[in-house]
């Protein structure tokens, strides 16, 4: 079955950032991708070869994460410097600031609506702000070590927090209780997010392992020990069928949740690979490294083989891959459903996109107005 997949290929590189790379991030429109830094800067680079990209600089210390916002005309940026920007990703890029934290501020995060924003940091909570005018919500705070990485649910209703208390947290948005934790034993979390069905959690961690868990059961489903060092970013694929990693052992692993095994190890970094992203479509991925380079990658899975893959269970983990846990739950009719209802969903997102840029335009035209500060972009 996933014979017919064709190996990825690096379609892209960019340079331009001086320092490790820490967070990036594809537009939907798949014609622009930003990245943070540790140079304290913004790059948003374009696909287009022949398009300059822009920096943006107004950070005042290392940029930890970077989003943009489901409609693409607002990008969030979270930094050392306690604070989150929205910037408007065009020549001038003006953006509005806030103090958002009293600690480095080290993941940023967008509701799939657009309207709200979950931030998270070294000073043990999560945040969560409007968008327009950056109303702060309330505060989740049961973590007791620095919470390295927040999102929300697909359907916005749940977040997930990874921390350095070794916990994976997830929380209810509307009562605004912890509902579950995750202890992950081995080591530090680095990062967590949502698979695409909303029915299960993987994280990242310091012990070199990612872990795959059933919110619905709280059950471990899988565990891969395929790095050989810490692992630093996850992000999965649309379709739920894969999901790509990023390790200070240099490399990128795509890991085949269905067949529960390794698919593919790519070389590219030299030195750590900080984060990895795939497109909003699945076709590319990103990755961003501590030598400073920018890769992007075609994904060269054929659509063909969603066809095959849907209908059936995900599987647990190989031995080779690492220690067990179940099957992914819910039969293949089961599958097959949400899968199909996720494509809906996609549908309507884009026609909700389409409404939602008035708003953002408006947004746009406010940000200016209450622009902080304008940079130029340079050369």
């Amino acid at each position: 079955m996933t014979s017919a997949l064709d190996d990825p290929t690096l379609e892209r590189h960019f340079k331009g950032h001086r320092d490790t790379v820490t967070s990036v991030d594809f537009n939907c429109n798949m014609k622009q991708i930003v990245t943070g830094s540790m140079d304290s800067c913004l790059m948003v680079w374009n696909m287009k070869p022949q398009m300059r990209a822009y920096r943006f600089v107004g950070h005042k210390d290392a940029v930890m994460s970077v989003q943009f916002s489901p409609s693409g005309h607002l990008v969030a940026s979270a930094s050392r410097d306690k604070t989150v920007r929205l910037w408007v990703p065009s020549v001038k890029g003006e953006s509005t600031v806030f103090k958002a934290h009293t600690g480095t501020v080290r993941s940023v995060n967008f509701s799939s609506d657009g309207q709200t924003l979950v931030t998270a940091s070294d000073d043990k909570t999560l945040k969560v702000w409007t968008v327009h005018r950056q109303k702060f919500l309330f505060s989740l705070s049961q973590h007791i070590n620095w919470v390295r990485c927040a999102k929300f649910s697909p359907d916005g209703r749940l977040i997930v927090s990874a921390s350095d208390d070794r916990t994976i947290k997830l929380w209810d948005k509307t009562s605004r209780e912890c509902i579950h934790s995750f202890y992950e034993h081995g080591g530090y979390v680095t990062h967590a997010d949502f698979h695409p069905s909303g029915t299960c959690v993987a994280a990242a961690s310091t012990d070199n392992t990612v872990k795959v868990w059933d919110i619905r059961t709280n059950k471990l489903l899988q565990h891969y020990q395929v790095h050989s060092a810490v692992v630093n970013g996850l992000s999965f694929h649309p379709s739920g069928n894969y999901v790509i990693t990023a390790s200070n052992d240099s490399t990128l692993k795509i890991l085949d949740l269905v067949e529960g095994k390794l698919l593919y190890t790519l070389h590219g970094h030299q030195g750590p690979a900080t984060c990895v992203s795939f497109s909003r479509t699945g076709d590319f991925f990103a990755s961003g490294g501590s030598d400073e380079q920018v890769m992007v990658w075609k994904t060269q899975f054929d659509s063909a083989d969603y066809g095959e893959v849907l209908p059936q269970q995900l599987a647990s983990a190989s031995s080779e891959v690492g220690a067990g846990g179940g099957a992914f739950p819910g039969d293949s009719r089961g599958m097959l459903r949400s899968q199909t209802v996720a494509i809906l969903e996609q549908r309507l997102t884009l026609t909700e996109d389409k409404l939602k840029e008035c708003i953002d335009n408006q947004l746009s035209i406010s940000l200016q107005l209450h622009q902080q500060h304008q940079q130029l972009p340079q050369a």
